[in-house]
């Protein structure tokens, strides 16, 4: 079904979009596949809710220590996270000495060695000493700061648990590793593909999964004009085009380069060749995308209906 804008049919087309667009795709999905949707959709609400803390927190540490950014690889990773908990400010840094730091780096991290606490709490220290708020002024910002790191961290326990379960159910269903055969497809990213799809027998045709899907072009006509130039429909699901655009962007970046010559490898070397292509022809960069995201559509689908994976041949 496609959005074709025309003055006497209008209500028609709109009333049979909210039937059959709307309530249809719900009719033949499993309940396997609608848990994993479910999960997927609350994963990815999650993640945008952690992004926000984040921001917060990150502005928050530039007023009170922003030279700690700079002691751990990740400023997010936990034992980061935790030490900043203990250690909020330069004064409590600078309270204790080099040993005392070493052990609570290493206690809240077993993994690493102790020569790598002792190196954590050395930069913590240099950390502290550099910092332009040696005195905090303001008892609000500890308050703040400790809040949102215990935040962040209760976020980062759900994803966990959240990544678990979809992967646990997601290793069931046949699609889930079809899809992860296409480079630029991890697992997270084929979760959300296979979840807001569902069965793909419902589409008998991979031009329907691209309209499904909200990334085939618009018409638009009234009367005896038609338009010459149409945005894509975005009438699918939102998570779908965003997981395909994320696939999209993966498979085109280039990978590491080979450790015996300076050539760079894209990570899916057919898809890269086909957006390099429209970028040849003069296609604008998001023009070139939502071609890639077509091409996906159309490989994913032809995957999907011969239970065959990608072979990703130049």
């Amino acid at each position: 079904m496609y959005k074709v804008k025309t003055d006497a049919i209008d209500a028609y087309h709109l009333c049979e979009l909210y039937y059959k667009e709307e309530l249809e795709p719900y009719k033949k999905r499993g309940i396997q596949l609608l848990n994993l949707r479910n999960l997927t959709r609350q994963q990815e609400s999650i993640a945008e809710m952690a992004a926000k803390t984040k921001l917060q927190l990150h502005s928050l540490i530039d007023q009170v220590f922003p030279e700690f950014r700079g002691v751990f690889g990740s400023l997010y990773s936990k034992v980061s996270l935790l030490t900043l908990l203990a250690f909020p400010t330069s004064e409590s840094v600078l309270s204790v000495d080099e040993k005392e730091l070493t052990e609570k780096i290493s206690s809240l991290c077993n993994s690493r060695s102790e020569k790598w606490a002792n190196e954590r709490a050395q930069k913590l220290r240099e950390a502290a000493l550099r910092n332009p708020f040696q005195h905090n002024q303001y008892q609000s910002h500890i308050f703040n700061l400790e809040m949102l790191i215990n935040i962040v961290l209760q976020y980062q326990e759900h994803l966990s648990k959240l990544a678990n379960e979809i992967d646990s159910i997601a290793k069931e269903i046949e699609e889930y590793k079809i899809l992860q055969s296409i480079p630029g497809i991890g697992e997270k990213i084929a979760a959300t593909i296979i979840s807001e799809i569902g069965e793909i027998d419902r589409f008998d045709a991979a031009k329907k999964l691209v309209a499904f899907a909200g990334v085939d072009p618009s018409v638009y006509s009234s009367g005896k004009f038609t338009a010459s130039i149409n945005r894509i429909t975005k009438r699918g699901s939102s998570r779908l085009r965003h997981a395909l655009y994320m696939a999209i962007q993966s498979g085109i970046r280039d990978a590491r380069k080979k450790k015996t010559t300076d050539e760079i490898i894209p990570r899916n070397k057919r898809l890269r060749e086909f957006y390099d292509k429209k970028r040849e022809e003069g296609k604008p960069f998001r023009v070139a995308i939502i071609a890639c995201v077509n091409k996906l559509l159309h490989w994913i689908y032809a995957l999907l209906k011969n239970r065959t994976t990608f072979q990703d041949i130049a």
